[in-house]
């Protein structure tokens, strides 16, 4: 494997020679380059421990791929909030594309990462804001009342351990990648800055 440029501290295989990978995580790679146009770094970084790859990857669909009583968009929140407060910057530029994307708003993922608190969301999405940034700083002080700020928002007990796992998978998330000087692909910090015209509109 060769590496054409430096995604981080460790060697990384070249996109585009992946065939000394594991077929699993060759599929993978290729199934989401078919899909995004590039490359997530995160999963070059990954591969080179692929038992490793395998298991983040399956925490991470089976988080934010199943049925929930939070959007797509509102685990982006979670996901951009938490990594801003641990000073990730992969994750705060990967997903805060994907936050833009997903809640078609140019400015939110920027609002959010900088102070959720004066950000274009809901009552319920502040809410949730606010458990998640004291899961993830404050763990240890989180207790009855703190669930019960929650459920007057619409959110339930499964709701709440979602809120709680995702904030979790991305403390270790943020922290190896902070660890290994992850870089973000250039392409995340243009992706959803701009609204997609209405089907059958002009460009």
């Amino acid at each position: 494997m060769s590496q054409t440029a430096k995604i981080c501290r460790y060697p990384t295989p070249d996109p585009a020679l992946l065939d000394d990978l594991p077929e699993d995580v060759r599929q993978r790679i290729l199934e989401v380059q078919d899909k995004a146009g590039f490359v997530p770094n995160v999963f070059l970084a990954l591969a080179r421990r692929p038992d490793e790859f395998r298991a983040f990857l399956a925490y991470h669909d089976a988080l934010l791929l199943r049925d929930s009583g939070l959007s797509k968009g509102e685990r982006e929140m979670i996901i951009v909030a938490t990594s801003a407060a641990n000073h990730c910057l992969y994750c705060v530029v990967a997903h805060g594309a994907i936050l833009r994307i997903h809640e078609k708003a140019p400015m939110l993922a920027d609002q959010v990462a900088t102070n959720y608190r004066k950000a274009d969301i809901t009552p319920r999405q502040q809410a949730m804001l606010d458990f998640a940034l004291k899961v993830c700083l404050h763990s240890g002080t989180v207790g009855d009342a703190d669930y019960a700020a929650l459920y007057p928002h619409g959110f339930n007990d499964e709701d709440i351990w979602d809120i709680t796992s995702i904030t979790a998978l991305f403390g270790l998330s943020n922290r190896l990648a902070n660890s290994i000087s992850l870089r973000p692909n250039a392409e995340f910090y243009q992706l959803g800055r701009q609204p997609r015209p209405p089907k059958g509109g002009s460009a």
